[in-house]
């Protein structure tokens, strides 16, 4: 379970997360495991020195393998792997191998362990079931709350490597009976594998288990880079004019909540990101209130390092809004959470909401679901502004644009230009009441018509995007 939770967060900046890549990688993991646990079956039956032999060599294989998977992620993917296809052939390439290998001693251990408790098999095996269930249960915990956010995941698969290597002694028989990779493949292994771990190129500058984020700065803006993916952009002080915002999504929602708001409005922001419109929103109205859910604390203390603009507005206006309230100067509420989490607990009442949240390149599904905007809805007395990543009247667009068609008597749609995969900004508002048509849009964003779609419900919800 480490390996596949390594894997997921080692992939993540080249191809995105989603429940495809999840998928693909627990699909491609287990796949090898099967493989493996047959192979070593095959190995188990051989003489006893000959079967440690090949188990040592599996080992060696498992570390080296594990070591240079983010190095051929990197490599896959600068040789134009993309898209959906891309991913899985990446995915098959890089994991399946090591996941063959790490599993082929499992039929030798199992056989040894009956052998030594001649009458009790069946226990023997149970337990040696059992120390595989919690080895993975205790691997999957340590790779997700210790070291994937405090070492980052090239060095997690590092360590797993030296994981492999370590359990070399045990497979060695008598002192000079087994067979296998010599002294000088075993050394050579740990030492690519320590040189893997020590000087390996990090896959991102800040990273936890949650983001992995660079933070670009290009002529006049700096960007917050996240999985691969641009998550926000400041422009520069210096260049900077109230009101005009970095990026064009940006600027569109900035437009409207500028139209539809009053003087003091309280609004929810779900994903913080850039926090570039909380930053504008509080500049502009000195009475205006703002909450901000963002599920990652690492993405808060990027920002506030490194975007001027809205680093002083966490400075000067945040403070924590899970244990206190605003007051004074304090108009920023910060919370570090699950955006779902926090619609189904809160108290509050807000005059309006903007759905901005993603992981890489796709809005979290159990964000996109009828019973999400119901609860926004029960909690919102104004509009709610979403910002969605999808094709030109893509499926993720009809769905939520149903949702919100089922919910609100008026909801506008734009969208942007699309990228190379064919994607781009689509940005829906609805709202009880009707909504004043802005003076314009963003150069090449234009009003658009989005086809029926099912509302996706949290039994049946989005599957994210490639």
């Amino acid at each position: 379970m480490t390996y596949e939770i390594a894997a997921g967060r080692v992939l993540a900046p080249f191809f995105g997360t989603s429940l495809l890549t999840w998928t693909s990688v627990i699909a491609t993991v287990l796949g090898g495991f099967s493989l493996g646990s047959a192979l070593g079956g095959f190995v188990a039956e051989r003489p006893r020195m000959v079967a440690l032999g090949n188990v040592r060599s599996a080992l060696v294989a498992t570390a080296v393998l594990m070591a240079v998977s983010p190095t051929l992620l990197g490599l896959f993917h600068s040789w134009g792997a993309r898209g959906t296809g891309g991913m899985m052939i990446t995915v098959i390439l890089v994991f399946f191998p090591a996941s063959v290998f790490v599993t082929l001693p499992s039929p030798l251990l199992a056989k040894l362990a009956i052998e030594a408790r001649p009458g009790r098999e069946g226990s023997s095996l149970g337990i040696v079931l059992a120390a595989g269930s919690v080895g993975a249960i205790f691997g999957a915990v340590l790779a997700g709350f210790v070291t994937l956010p405090l070492i980052g995941s090239t060095a997690t698969f590092a360590a797993c490597a030296a994981a492999a290597l370590l359990c070399l002694p045990f497979a060695r028989g008598r002192p000079s009976g087994a067979v296998g990779p010599n002294t000088a493949v075993c050394i050579s292994a740990i030492g690519f594998v320590a040189l893997a771990g020590l000087a390996g190129a990090p896959a991102c500058r800040y990273e936890s288990g949650l983001s992995c984020l660079d933070v670009v700065k290009r002529g006049p803006e700096v960007m917050l880079v996240s999985d691969g993916t641009i998550q926000a952009a400041e422009r520069l002080s210096s260049t900077a004019e109230p009101g005009e915002l970095a990026l064009p999504y940006t600027q569109w929602l900035w437009d409207r909540l500028d139209r539809d708001l009053g003087p003091a409005p309280s609004v929810l922001f779900v994903g913080g990101g850039g926090y570039t419109l909380p930053t504008e929103l509080l500049a502009s109205r000195p009475k205006a209130r703002a909450v901000a859910v963002e599920i990652d604390p690492l993405v808060t203390q990027v920002v506030r390092d490194h975007l001027p603009r809205a680093g002083e507005a966490i400075r000067r206006t945040g403070y924590d809004a899970a244990i206190s309230a605003e007051s004074g100067s304090h108009r920023l509420g910060l919370v570090h959470a699950d955006g779902r989490v926090y619609l189904n607990e809160t108290e509050h009442r807000f005059d309006a909401a903007v759905m901005d949240a993603f992981s890489s390149g796709s809005v979290p599904a159990h964000l996109v679901t009828r019973e999400t905007f119901e609860r926004l809805r029960s909690i919102v007395d104004g509009p709610v502004y979403v910002n969605l990543i999808d094709r030109p009247d893509g499926p993720l667009s009809r769905g939520v644009h149903a949702i919100l068609r089922g919910l609100y008597p008026h909801v506008e749609a734009v969208r942007g230009p699309t990228s190379a995969r064919g994607r781009g900004n689509v940005l829906l508002a609805a709202a009880p009441a009707p909504l004043d048509a802005l003076d314009g849009l963003p150069e090449d964003y234009t009003q658009t018509r989005v086809s029926e779609g099912r509302a996706f419900t949290d039994d049946r919800g989005s599957v994210g995007h490639r």
